[in-house]
C-alpha cells in the first residue's frame, strides 16, 4: 500500500510532463529559427565591439591591432561637422516620429471605418506597398519627379503656376520637406497596420454603447479608440526613440543622389560615417560610431520608459 501511494504520484507527474512536452514542444521548435537569427545577427557581432577601441589591420587578423582607447570616437566628436550631423539626425528623426505616428493613426482610423472586407484588404495593401519598395527604386521615382530637365514637377506642375523650373538637387533648402514627405509616404503603411490591428481588437460594444448615448464619430475616436491604443502608441514610440541616433541610410544617401550641394541638409551620422569609411577605410572609426549610436539609443529608451513608468506603470515596456 505504501509503495502504491508513492508510485502513483510519480506516474501522474511523468504523464503530465509528457503532455506538456507534446503540447509545447512544437512551439519551442518554432522558436528555434528566431532564436538562431537573434544569436547570429544580434549577439555574436557584439564581440566585434572591441574593434571600436583598436587600430584594426585585417592583414594581421580581425581582432589584431594596437589598442587605441577612445581615439576612434574622436572622429565623431572633434570633427567640424559633428554639430551638423548630430543636429540633422536628431531633428529629422524627431520630426519623423511625431508626423509618422499622427499620420499612421489617422490612416488606421480611416481604414477601420471601412466595413467591406474586400475594400479594406485592398486599401491595406495599397498603404503598405511603399514600405516594401526598395529605397533605390524610390530614389529614381523621386528623381523622375524632381529632375531639372525631365522631371514631372519642373515640366508639368510649375508651368501651370507660371513658375520656372527649380534645380532641386542643388537647392538644399527644399530637402527637409522632400525627405519628410518621402519618409511619410514610405513609412506610414507599416505603422498603420500595427495601429489598425490594435483598433480591430477593441470590443465593438464600446462603440455601440457610445452610439446609443449619442456620441459622434469624433467623440468615439477621442474617448474610446485613442485611449485604448495608447499602449501600442507608447511601445512604438519608445522603439523609435531607441533608434533616434540611427537614420534610414537609403533615404539620406540614395534619395538625394549623394549630391554634394545638399550635404548640409542631408548629411546625418550614418551617411557621414559611410563617406568617411569609403575615403579613409577606417573600420575602427565606423565601429565606434555604431557603438555610440547603440549606447545613446539604449539610454534614451531607458529614460523614456522611466518617464512613462512614472506617469502610468501599465503602459511602460518594463
Amino acid at each position: 500500500m505504501e509503495q502504491a501511494a508513492v508510485t502513483v504520484p510519480a506516474t501522474i507527474t511523468r504523464t503530465r510532463s509528457r503532455r506538456k512536452a507534446k503540447r509545447y514542444g512544437l512551439l519551442a521548435l518554432m522558436m528555434v529559427p528566431g532564436l538562431l537569427y537573434f544569436l547570429i545577427n544580434n549577439y555574436l557581432p557584439m564581440f566585434g565591439l572591441m574593434v571600436a577601441f583598436k587600430d584594426v589591420n585585417f592583414s594581421e587578423g580581425m581582432f589584431s591591432g594596437k589598442w587605441v582607447g577612445l581615439k576612434n570616437f574622436e572622429y565623431l566628436f572633434k570633427t567640424t561637422d559633428a554639430y551638423i550631423i548630430t543636429r540633422n539626425t536628431l531633428l529629422y528623426n524627431g520630426t519623423f516620429i511625431i508626423i509618422n505616428t499622427v499620420a499612421a493613426i489617422a490612416v488606421a482610423i480611416l481604414l477601420n471605418e471601412i466595413k467591406n472586407k474586400l475594400f479594406m484588404r485592398f486599401y491595406q495593401s495599397v498603404v503598405l506597398i511603399p514600405y516594401l519598395i526598395s529605397t533605390i527604386i524610390i530614389s529614381y521615382l523621386v528623381f523622375s519627379m524632381l529632375s531639372t530637365e525631365t522631371g514631372f514637377v519642373n515640366k508639368t506642375i510649375l508651368p501651370l503656376f507660371g513658375m520656372e523650373g527649380i534645380s532641386w538637387y542643388s537647392e538644399a533648402k527644399y530637402w527637409p520637406f522632400i525627405l519628410t514627405i518621402v519618409n511619410i509616404w514610405k513609412g506610414v503603411g507599416f505603422l498603420c497596420v500595427i495601429y489598425l490591428a490594435s483598433m480591430i481588437g477593441i470590443d465593438p460594444e464600446y462603440y455601440e454603447a457610445a452610439t446609443i448615448d449619442g456620441a459622434s464619430k469624433f467623440q468615439q475616436i477621442r474617448a474610446i479608440t485613442l485611449p485604448l491604443i495608447v499602449p501600442t502608441i507608447i511601445t512604438m514610440t519608445l522603439l523609435a526613440i531607441g533608434r533616434i541616433f540611427y537614420s534610414d541610410f537609403g533615404l539620406f544617401y540614395q534619395v538625394p543622389m549623394n549630391a554634394g550641394a545638399l550635404y548640409d541638409t542631408t548629411n546625418v551620422i550614418d551617411t557621414y560615417v559611410y563617406r568617411g569609411l569609403m575615403q579613409l577605410g577606417d573600420i575602427g572609426m565606423s565601429s565606434a560610431a555604431g557603438m555610440y549610436q547603440s549606447l545613446v539609443g539604449l539610454v534614451l529608451v531607458l529614460v523614456s520608459n522611466y518617464i512613462v513608468r512614472k506617469i502610468n506603470r501599465e503602459n511602460s515596456l518594463f
